[in-house]
């Protein structure tokens, strides 16, 4: 009877949705065949793609595609980002970066990450679209998740992968493909792009032109897994290209990994895009061709449909020169088209279900407790010696040291949105602790270089009209000209135009600020005072303008230094004005005094208990940067080392013999040996997001039970590793190393413990065609309940060829009241136990011993063995 209903039901739909098409074909009889909602999106594309001029289409295969007004084709900017949220367009939810989300070991909740992402990139698209902007980052395709295994620690965007194993790489680039994409049997809700394909991960400094040289067996069995299951699992619907050569040829313009395996063995039928200006790479800096014309012919040729940035117009003499047919080119262009119309681009916005995404889920209270459960669940817990952690709410007294304690940038990452509001590690600790207990904080020394510390004018030292704080007024001029849109008090200089709501100000185009006041010090003497504010800026005290940053702008941040005596009143006025893309205003100083230095030691010596955040940011590592400090290189890093200056600094807070818990904040592995031999609880809190210091401070004062796990091996030294241009994995991450790390891969503690007994396996012996189930049970020892993230490993003893010594094959969590019990099942498959043979070329399942291990860690595991026959 259900059956009979469901059918009737179908039938219906099939009449609706043929009655609408005849209606709708008699309505708009006349207009071109793409306009026709009712035929196929692949008959809709050719029609389009018949109607181009070579001119129109050229223009189309290049990331910002203009308007082509005569067949009503609108602009699209394809160049999009939401790496971790939705970037670089104004206020969004901000998770935690990408090496955080991995952290957590759920790809359910980096599906449901994705999710809140793709609703506010879609609502933020047709917000766009409604002010008639089509610019970039208000598109529809993104270029995420980045599944490149991070092979190696000194690799600067390496952040911003899912870490160094294939695995658990390819389960979380699924679920955030699939999250993007969404899951309507018509139209997609955003196009994923997985990069950069296939085998990329540093140097940066040699990223346009060195050739990745890896063997068989590491390409298909290391790098190539999570683009695999991208594709054939999550159903990406574009692939970016990478810089560099793999093994002689261009990624971007190499027929091997466009065409044979993306397209011919893994069956993808969406379009590739470039990197960058990697197509200029192709001629410019790998020499791969002798032409502009010839690089942009072979890169499409090779299968690579879409150019970000501008070489793809030489197709035009291309085509002239013999070098490509227009026919080719109309692959490329119907290739691309096609997500266009699988977006709804050409549809009527009632018929698309996500245009109905409305703006108010942006930053919405429901996606920010989303961000935060992420945060939460990525803090990986290093050491707890003696129960140090959780700290008790009631402390009388407690110092707060270190550069990234108070800062928004080192909660984002890099590409990166903006949040509306923001909590820092300081905040979440002076909101967590009792009403009576005193936080102390200085900054004590900055983040690489031994100068003195520049730190935030605290409100007690500035007034307007009476109250803490300067005055701000707003201006949607360059000038300073026009009518103010609004004054207001700010109580310190720390303003982010990306999370500060202005109603009314225009963000992303010409606007400026006036901040005045009046500044009052305690101390006399000569005060060093630091401006970071916008395209261009002035500061003066008393109508002397020491800053002039206005008419020739130098750098954004700009310091001078006067003479301020005790208790007399100094106007201060600052100027700043800003043209196009969303920026900053700050103001910080040194004071004559002690230096922060001192400061940071005067108050750990009166204060119970020293919370250091330290670590680096994303201003030190990252995508092809110039960083001017010793152990860094281009975003790369060239040592595994805590910087000098913070790690002297731990040391003295130490010598105070007040506990010292170290919080870190990073994008990859340090090797913290001192930190860990000497000092009693260390936490891993990665890029943490908007929420990041809410997170700290739970899993600090024991308002959340840590359960993350490292994504990375940590590494005690940079000796341990091969040199950093070889991709060659032997000797690198937990599947090839075979020395002592500091923290293991998948490694991170709790409040509480799990005991792990009893494993089985379904069957002791298999064919290499059937799968084995194994099973453990898992006990919760400890005083307090938690989450477990169980993971199975598996291990070739008797192979004949190089193997991992293991490799994660199954993840679970678990959450476990004290006391109870649970049993714990995987199924371990045949593709769990193949390996790529290269004489075979194709994956293989060897006969002998396999080992299953199931544990809290790659380190930490109890064992079966299941054989298989041959």
């Amino acid at each position: 009877m259900l059956s009979l209903k469901a059918n009737i039901s179908k039938l219906f739909a099939l009449f609706l949705w043929v009655f609408i098409c005849v209606a709708s074909h008699a309505q708009e009889e006349g207009k071109p065949a793409y306009l026709n909602e009712c035929l196929s999106f692949e008959e809709r594309v050719d029609d389009l793609v018949s109607r181009m001029t070579l001119k129109e289409k050229v223009g189309q295969m290049m990331n910002d595609a203009p308007a082509i007004p005569r067949l009503e084709v609108p602009a699209h900017e394809y160049w999009n980002e939401c790496l971790h949220g939705v970037a670089r367009a104004g206020k969004a939810t901000v998770f935690p970066q990408a090496i955080g989300l991995a952290a957590t070991f759920d790809s359910d909740l980096i599906y449901r990450s994705a999710m809140a992402i793709s609703d506010e990139a879609r609502a933020k698209h047709h917000e766009a679209l409604r002010n008639n902007s089509f610019k970039r980052y208000e598109g529809l395709t993104y270029w995420t998740p980045n599944v490149n295994i991070f092979r190696d620690p000194r690799w600067g965007r390496g952040q911003e992968t899912y870490g160094e194993d294939p695995y658990l790489t390819g389960r979380m680039g699924v679920s955030f493909v699939k999250g993007l994409q969404g899951d309507d049997e018509k139209y997609l809700k955003l196009v994923a792009t997985p990069k950069h394909f296939a085998v990329h991960s540093g140097p940066e400094p040699e990223r346009h032109f060195f050739d990745a040289a890896v063997n068989e067996r590491d390409f298909h069995d290391t790098y190539l897994p999570a683009f695999e299951a991208c594709i054939k699992e999550g159903k990406a619907y574009s692939v970016m290209g990478a810089y560099n050569r793999t093994n002689g040829e261009p990624c971007c313009a190499s027929p091997r990994l466009l065409t044979d395996i993306l397209r011919k063995d893994w069956g993808f039928e969406g379009y590739i895009v470039s990197d960058c200006n990697a197509i200029r790479d192709v001629y410019d800096y790998h020499n791969f061709t002798d032409s502009e014309e010839e690089a942009a012919a072979v890169s499409v040729q090779a299968g690579c449909d879409l150019n970000c940035g501008f070489r793809y117009a030489y197709l035009e003499g291309a085509v002239e020169q013999g070098l490509i047919t227009e026919e080719e080119i109309d692959v490329s262009l119907k290739r691309i088209f096609m997500a266009r119309f699988k977006l709804g681009m050409f549809d009527s916005p009632e018929n698309v279900p996500y245009a109905q995404i409305p703006m108010d889920l942006v930053s919405s209270p429901k996606h920010r407790a989303l961000s935060l459960e992420t945060a939460h669940k990525s803090m990986v817990l290093l050491k707890n010696e003696n129960n140090t952690l959780p700290l008790k709410k009631e402390i009388g007294s407690i110092a707060v040291v270190g550069p990234n304690a108070n800062h928004l940038e080192v909660l984002l990452g890099n590409y990166n949105g903006f949040p509306e509001n923001y909590i820092t590690p300081l905040q979440g600790i002076e909101e967590k602790v009792a009403e009576n207990t005193k936080v102390y904080f200085e900054t004590g020394c900055n983040l690489i270089d031994t100068k003195q510390a520049f730190t935030l004018i605290p409100s007690y030292f500035l007034s307007y009209d009476g109250k803490p704080g300067l005055q701000t007024t707003y201006y949607n001029s360059g000038d300073l000209t026009g009518t103010a849109l609004i004054s207001r008090m700010e109580k310190v200089i720390n303003s982010n135009w990306n999370t500060t709501e202005v109603e009314g100000l225009e963000k992303d185009g010409e606007f400026s600020a006036n901040v005045k006041g009046i500044l009052k010090v305690d101390v006399s003497g000569e005060y060093t005072l630091s401006l970071t504010a916008g395209n261009a800026s002035r500061l003066s005290i008393n109508d002397e303008i020491l800053i002039n940053n206005w008419e020739e702008v130098k750098r954004r941040r700009q310091t001078a230094k006067v003479f301020l005596k005790k208790g007399k009143k100094y106007a201060i006025n600052i100027d700043c004005k800003h043209i196009g893309y969303p920026t900053k205003m700050i103001l910080e100083w040194i004071k004559p005094e002690t230096s922060s230095y001192d400061r940071a030691i005067e108050i750990a010596k009166k204060s119970e208990a020293v919370i250091f955040v330290g670590g680096i940011s994303a201003a030190v590592e990252g995508e092809q940067m110039r960083v001017p400090y010793d152990g860094f290189d281009g975003g790369d890093k060239t040592n595994l080392q805590l910087p000098a200056i913070q790690k002297q600094l731990i040391k003295d807070l130490h010598a105070t013999g007040k506990p010292v818990v170290f919080v870190m904040l990073n994008g990859s592995a340090l090797a913290i040996n001192w930190e860990d031999e000497n000092l009693p609880a260390i936490l891993e809190a990665w890029y943490p997001g908007e929420l990041g210091g809410t997170a700290i401070a739970d899993v600090l004062f024991g308002d959340y039970n840590p359960s993350g796990r490292l994504p990375v091996t940590f590494y005690k030294s940079v000796k341990d590793l091969p040199q950093f241009v070889s991709y060659h994995m032997r000797g690198r991450t937990y599947r090839y190393f075979e020395g002592e790390a500091l923290y293991p891969f998948g490694y991170g503690l709790s409040y509480t413990d799990f005991d792990y007994k009893d494993i089985s396996v379904s069957e002791s012996k298999i064919n290499a065609d059937e799968s084995v189930e194994v099973s453990v049970t898992i006990t919760n020892t400890g005083r307090v309940a938690g989450e477990e993230v169980v993971q199975l490993y598996v291990t070739d003893k008797e192979s004949k060829e190089v193997r991992p010594l293991k490799s994660l094959r199954g993840i679970k969590r678990i959450f476990l009241d004290p006391g109870k019990s649970t049993q714990v099942t995987f199924t371990v498959s045949p593709d769990d136990l193949s390996f790529f043979d290269v004489a075979q070329q194709k994956k293989i399942v060897e006969p002998g011993e396999f080992e299953l291990g199931i544990g809290s860690s790659s380190a930490k595991m109890i064992k079966a063995q299941v054989e298989v026959m041959d």
